[in-house]
């Protein structure tokens, strides 16, 4: 569910975000006064939002070294990511396609109440939702944490300085993708930073997750859980000791990535 470094920039950020879209499974006027002819004022110039997280400095031999079109980056990446992930899993669990563009979507995802599945950097957890009890009366089933260990593992080796690296190595073209998302003036690492927090906030519901089935989809019974976002409904789902993992490796990014600690 999740892809890795540049991922790892995404890392849980993106395990996260990858993984949300296998969630249980399916089962489931007022008129115009006339004009007055005068000259209108000039228009005031937009004030540029001030950035909150600046990208601190990375290896400046590599940060000049050119950098391919968003369009063709899907080789360098793949090849930047081989010796920080492992070269078999990037080939296992890192979509080849539009890899960065499809990070940017799903982290900026997470905090809103779905995730474009289309869109996802990542593969899918294998395996298949595990529900209790009945129709009426369903709970997670804790072998679905299960499903999300072989990736949750692979996540917990990281070394997240250099998966900063990557990430600042490449934050031009990150920049642009949000950007052409509908977000000129926006700065991802800001957004980045904001989803990270987002996500440590996660609560985690003790005792059986009671589960609901008003159509195909499973969701969550306590409405107050299931109008959380997407990221942090992901992470109740990987169970507790993987989200702690997440967690974790989240907030050694967040300090690789930003000067500022997390605010608690």
């Amino acid at each position: 569910m999740i892809n890795k470094p540049v991922i790892g920039v995404a890392v849980a950020v993106v395990v996260v975000a990858a993984g949300t879209w296998y969630f249980l499974q399916r089962r489931h006027a007022e008129p115009q006064a006339p004009e007055v002819a005068q000259t209108p004022p000039p228009a005031e110039p937009t004030a540029e939002p001030a950035i909150q997280h600046p990208l601190p400095g990375g290896d400046t031999s590599a940060s000049k070294a050119p950098l391919p079109t968003l369009a063709d980056s899907d080789s360098a990446m793949s090849e930047a990511l081989g010796p920080v992930v492992g070269a078999a899993a990037v080939k296992d669990y890192l979509l080849p396609e539009s890899i960065i563009r499809h990070l940017v979507v799903t982290i900026d995802n997470l905090p809103r109440q779905k995730v474009a599945v289309q869109k996802r950097p990542t593969a899918a957890a294998g395996g298949s939702f595990v529900a209790d009890g009945d129709e009426l009366h369903a709970t997670l089933n804790p072998q679905n944490f299960a499903r999300y260990q072989p990736m949750v593992a692979v996540i917990g080796k990281l070394d997240m300085r250099q998966v900063a690296a990557v990430y600042i190595r490449f934050y031009p073209l990150f920049q642009q993708a949000y950007q052409d998302l509908g977000y000129p003036n926006g700065y991802f690492n800001d957004r980045l930073v904001q989803v990270i927090d987002m996500l440590l906030e996660t609560p985690q519901p003790a005792g059986p997750i009671a589960l609901a089935r008003p159509n195909v989809m499973y969701v969550f019974a306590d409405p107050a859980l299931e109008a959380r976002p997407a990221g942090q409904k992901l992470l109740i789902r990987m169970g507790p000791d993987n989200a702690a993992v997440i967690k974790t490796k989240l907030d050694e990014l967040r300090t690789a990535i930003t000067a500022a600690p997390p605010k608690r």
